[in-house]
């Protein structure tokens, strides 16, 4: 029996996810505020409608998986994990500015170990507060960013990651390689399974698998009554298979990602989202979070976005005509 859904919350889903791509793409068109007539999307901070597009990945994808120098396969896939352990561009920048580069050499050499100790020492932050990392001694240090780095070094020995990257035939196969290893949970291998897949080194459907983690739970929760007996996953993926039945049911004129429908991922994330974003719209549905703490403050004009090439999208192709401007 599929999952039986509250409608009210089902139907903001769907509508959520269509006005938060809006604001994207008109940020992006360089239009001035307001962005929005959604008193809830324009007072607090909510992440894009698809995580490519947003600050984070938009930095990992261009200055870490496609940056300006030829990297090889191993070098490629240790910036890819190590970038997203910390999931901070400012620790990544901390690490580029004092050693040059990050790569195998670099990590072998000790001075990625001795540019983070220093850090740490002088009190920096230098992860993120978006993921909830295992912090265990795994590898015997007290200090969580050398468990990271000795989780790193083991990675990358040979007959490792890399080439079980390789081999790999699923987005399922690179998940299951990476949860061989300590420290990497279900929801972090998903994660590191969708970055190596923005790179060169695979190209497997991003629709093929799903993790929910803690705050798609949430929202899965809030947006069904009862899950009729099915996983999160599995209810995750088959509202990515429903997506554009359920935009035609509602009326909605979805504007894509520059034609790219939204992957699994980027459902898993939405419902991270509207568990968020009901703590106002829907505060009778309680959780363990009953307030959205980030509050919007925009920073200024978007920059250009870089996607993965493989995906040929075109930025500068249009930018959804009449689907930027505000409803009367």
């Amino acid at each position: 029996m599929p999952p039986q859904p509250r409608p009210q919350v089902l139907d903001a889903y769907w509508e959520f996810a269509a006005e938060r791509q809006r604001i994207y793409l008109r940020r992006l068109a360089g239009l001035t505020t307001p962005w929005t007539d959604d008193p809830v999307l324009d007072t607090y901070k909510f992440c894009n409608a698809y995580r490519a597009a947003d600050r984070v990945s938009q930095y990992l994808i261009r200055n870490v998986i496609y940056a300006d120098r030829a990297y090889g396969p191993e070098d490629r896939l240790l910036r890819i994990v190590l970038f997203r352990l910390f999931s901070r561009p400012a620790t990544w920048e901390l690490l580029t500015s004092a050693n040059g580069d990050v790569t195998n050499e670099t990590l072998g050499n000790g001075s990625l170990a001795k540019t983070l100790d220093e850090a740490h020492a002088a009190g920096r932050k230098l992860y993120t507060g978006a993921f909830i990392l295992c912090a265990t001694r795994a590898f015997g240090h007290e200090r969580k960013h050398r468990n990271h780095l000795a989780l790193v070094e083991q990675m990358m020995r040979p007959n490792g990651l890399t080439r079980a990257v390789a081999r790999a035939s699923s987005l399922g196969d690179l998940y299951e390689a990476l949860r061989e290893y300590p420290l990497i949970g279900p929801f972090m291998a998903y994660q590191l399974a969708i970055d190596v897949n923005y790179s060169e080194l695979c190209d497997f459907d991003e629709s093929e698998r799903s993790v929910a983690g803690p705050g798609a739970r949430r929202g899965i929760a809030k947006c069904f009554s009862d899950r009729g007996g099915w996983s999160e996953e599995e209810v995750i993926l088959w509202m990515t298979e429903r997506q554009d039945a359920e935009f035609e049911r509602l009326d909605i004129d979805f504007p894509s990602l520059f034609g790219r429908r939204l992957q699994a991922i980027d459902i898993q994330n939405l419902f991270c989202e509207v568990d968020k974003y009901a703590r106002v719209a829907f505060p009778d549905l309680k959780s363990n979070r009953t307030q959205i703490k980030a509050r919007f403050k925009p920073t200024g004009p978007l920059p250009e976005p870089f996607f993965p090439p493989k995906w040929n999208l075109k930025p500068d192709a249009g930018l959804g005509g009449g689907q930027l401007t505000l409803a009367a």
